[in-house]
C-alpha cells in the first residue's frame, strides 16, 4: 500500500484589536521604552479584550483556515487545540472551539507543549489523517498570555502577547506536503518556563494568589542557552534524514521568542540562507500561536510557493523542541 501524502491545505490567524505599544508596557514595567526594543526587537503586541478568551481567538483563526482550505466545519474529523492558557481547566478548550464552529463530527482534544505545540499538533494530525484516508484535521494554536503576566517582572512582561493561528491538514498531491517531524522533550529542564500554582501540586488558594504563583515565569538566560544547544542539532537531523541540506531550506518559520535570540539562533543553526519569516516585531511572543500565525501571514502574503521547502521550528516550556519539514502544498 502506498502511504498517503499529507499536508497543509489552508491556514488562518487572528490577533485581537487592542494594540499595546512599548510605551504602555514600559510605563507598567518601569523600564525605558527604548530598552524594550533594544533587548527584544519587539515594537508592539496585541492584548485580548476583556470579553475574549483563548477559544474566541482560536475560532477566528480556525474559520480563516477552513475558508482558505475550501472546507466547512462538518468536514473536520479531528480538532486539535494547542494552548497553555486554556479557557478553564475543564473542559478542554477544543470543545468550546468545536461548538462555536459547528464541527460536530470532530474528535477534539487539547495539547499543552507550550510554544512547541503547533508542530506537535501538526505531527499528531499527520498521523491521524494518514490512518484514515480522506479525513481532515484542524490544528489551532492559541494563547492569551496577557492574563498571566506579572508586570513587575520585566523579563517576561515585555515579551508576550495574545493571538491564534490555524492549519487544515489533509491529503496532498504526491511529492508535496509533510516530509518529516522531529520532536524532543527535556523534563529535567521543566523549571525554566513555568506557572507554579493552580494545579494539583499547588492548588489555588488566597496564599498562592498573593504570592503571584499564577503568573508566567521564565529563566531567560537559561532558556536562551537551551535553544542554542538543542535546536540547531534538531534542524540538522531532520534535514539530513530527508536527504536535504540546511542550505536547501527556502523558508524558515520559527517560534518568535524575541528578535535578538531569533537572529542568533538562525545563524547558529545554519539557516541564514533561508527566508526567515518574522512577526514578533508587531505581535511579540504569542506562545504556541507564534509559528502558526507567522506561517499564515507568510502564506497569505504569497511568499510560499508550491513545492518550496519549508521548515517550521519551535521550542518552549517543558522544555520542548519541535521541527516540521514539508514541501509546500500551495495552500490558499
Amino acid at each position: 500500500m502506498t502511504q498517503q501524502t499529507i499536508g497543509i491545505l489552508g491556514t488562518g490567524s487572528y490577533v485581537p484589536e487592542r494594540h499595546v505599544t512599548n510605551g504602555e508596557v514600559a510605563a507598567r514595567v518601569d523600564v525605558p521604552e527604548e530598552w524594550i526594543e533594544k533587548k527584544t526587537q519587539i515594537a508592539g503586541r496585541r492584548y485580548a479584550a476583556d470579553h475574549e478568551a483563548t477559544s474566541d481567538l482560536a475560532v477566528h483563526a480556525a474559520t480563516g483556515a477552513l475558508e482558505r482550505a475550501g472546507l466547512t466545519a462538518d468536514r473536520i474529523d479531528y480538532l486539535i487545540v494547542s494552548t497553555s492558557t486554556p479557557d478553564s481547566p475543564q473542559p478542554p478548550t477544543a470543545y468550546h472551539v468545536q461548538r462555536a464552529l459547528g464541527a460536530d463530527s470532530a474528535a477534539c482534544l487539547d495539547i499543552n507543549v507550550v510554544c512547541s505545540g503547533f508542530v506537535y499538533g501538526l505531527a499528531l494530525a499527520n498521523s491521524l489523517v494518514a490512518h484514515r484516508p480522506g479525513s481532515h484535521a484542524l490544528v489551532v494554536a492559541a494563547d492569551v498570555y496577557s492574563r498571566i503576566l506579572d508586570f513587575s517582572d520585566r523579563r517576561t512582561a515585555v515579551l508576550l502577547g495574545d493571538g491564534a493561528g490555524a492549519a487544515v491538514v489533509g491529503a496532498a498531491p504526491e511529492g508535496l506536503g509533510f516530509l518529516d517531524f522531529e520532536l524532543g522533550s527535556r523534563g529535567d529542564k521543566h523549571n525554566l518556563i513555568r506557572v507554579e500554582a493552580g494545579g494539583s501540586r499547588v492548588p489555588t488558594s488566597p496564599e498562592t494568589i498573593a504570592a503571584g504563583g499564577h503568573f508566567f515565569r521564565m529563566e531567560g538566560r537559561d532558556v536562551r542557552d537551551f535553544v542554542m544547544e538543542n535546536f540547531p542539532p534538531v534542524a540538522d537531523k531532520i534535514c539530513a534524514r530527508n536527504g536535504v541540506a540546511l542550505s536547501d531550506v527556502q523558508h524558515f518559520v520559527p517560534h518568535q521568542p524575541n528578535g535578538v535570540l531569533l537572529t542568533e539562533m538562525v545563524n547558529r543553526a545554519g539557516l541564514a540562507g533561508a527566508h526567515t519569516h518574522r512577526t514578533l516585531e508587531r505581535y511579540g511572543n504569542v506562545g504556541s500561536a507564534s509559528a502558526a500565525l507567522t506561517l499564515d501571514e507568510a502564506n497569505r502574503a504569497g511568499h510560499l510557493k508550491e513545492g518550496e521547502l519549508v521548515l517550521i521550528g519551535t521550542f518552549g516550556g517543558g522544555m520542548s523542541i519541535g521541527a516540521g519539514l514539508m514541501r509546500w502544498v500551495g495552500a490558499a
